[in-house]
This record gives C-alpha cells, structure tokens and sequence, in this order.
C-alpha cells in the first residue's frame, strides 16, 4: 500500500528522514502548497488532496500541520488509517497560545513581513518552540514564504474538528507546541519535544512497524 506523508509547517522532508516504514509500502511525499490569495482553507485541502490517489486502499502520516491537513484530507479521501505525530485530533487539544490565538484573532491582523525567516528564526529560539540543542533544528524548514506562514498559523488557530477513531496519535512528553496535557496519544515518546521524529526516530519506526503492517 501506499503512505502518503505531509510533513510540519514550513518544513521539507528532512525532519522524517530517519523514520524506518515497513518494506512492502510505497512511501510518497506531499509537499507544501503555497496557498493563494485569500484562498480557503477547504479550497486549498482540495488541493492537497488531489495528490492521493484514492483508487486502491492507502494510509495517511502527517507531522505538526501535517496531522491537522492529513485528517482533513482523509474527510474527502478516506484512508485505511491515520497516524499523526507531534500533532492534534481536535481543536479541544489545541494549547493555550493557540486558542488565545484563535479568540483574539492576532494572527489574522499580524503583518505579513513578521513572518520573516529572521523574525521567524528569532521567536523560534525564543518560545524553544522546537529543540535549540539540535544542531539541524533550522534546516528541518524550508518553506520560507511570508505568506504561506502566516496563512497556515491563522488556519491554526482557526481550526475546528470533531476527533475520530481512526487516527492514532503520537505524542512527545515535552513537547510544548501541542502539549501532552491537553490530548491522550495512543502512544508517549519520553523525553521528545516537538521535534521527536528527528531525536526518537528508533522509537517512532518501530511504532511505525507495527500500526503500518
């Protein structure tokens, strides 16, 4: 079978790469879209969407972001399940920074030129928002565009959606972008911040292994 697989916002491939999938499977990439003007959110999961192919049984992986655009894609496209790591099953899960998000609407009035690689690079650091002691942490992201970053932190924020039974969910015990606290993964990675599929990679492929047979 096939595994379609999105990585986090603003991020290439590279974060994944140490992940080890069961032989048999195909593994296919999906890269970011950069969202048009004033595009939708249900407008631009189409699009995404349009890259699975949905004639023979697949599986769906997403990371950060991912998780969020693979659960909506399995809406439109079902898959035979969704793993989901360092992500969220619903809005209820969502943290404290970003429901404040949500309800002051911050994100929608921020500039454009915020969203900076600069800027970015600094808040990053800043927040320890992913792991400062990793020496790769900012070649893991490299969808750069302005507008694209600052488009996928207000649909963040925005975001509602009802938990289903078909998504297992992965979970760093440090992670503070989606804090443990707020969920009930099928599975914990101890001592994983956000960036666990890069620093736990032995622990997520073996999960891997088995929820993908």
């Amino acid at each position: 079978m096939k595994i379609y697989i999105i990585s986090g916002l603003g991020a290439d491939f590279k974060v994944l790469e140490k992940l080890e999938f069961p032989k048999q499977h195909e593994i296919i990439f999906i890269d970011w879209l950069i969202p048009e003007k004033n595009e939708s959110f249900t407008a631009y999961i189409n699009r995404m969407a349009e890259k699975v192919d949905d004639s023979q049984p697949f599986y769906l992986l997403g990371y950060s972001f991912g998780g969020i655009m693979v659960q909506e894609i399995n809406k439109l496209k079902p898959a035979e399940k969704v793993v989901i790591l360092g992500s969220i099953r619903s809005d209820k899960e969502k943290s404290r920074l970003i429901r404040a998000g949500e309800i002051t609407r911050i994100p929608k009035i921020l500039p454009e030129s915020l969203f900076n690689e600069k800027t970015t690079r600094a808040y990053s650091v800043l927040r320890k928002f992913f792991d400062p002691k990793n020496p790769k942490v900012f070649q893991y992201f490299r969808v750069k565009d302005p507008y694209y970053l600052k488009w996928s932190v207000e649909k963040i924020s925005e975001w509602k959606f009802e938990e289903t039974s078909k998504v297992v969910q992965i979970l760093g015990d440090r992670d503070i972008v989606f804090p443990i606290k707020n969920s009930k993964p099928d599975y914990v990675i101890k001592g994983g911040t956000h960036l666990f599929p890069a620093t736990k990679f032995k622990e997520v492929s073996r999960i891997l292994q088995e929820e993908f047979i």
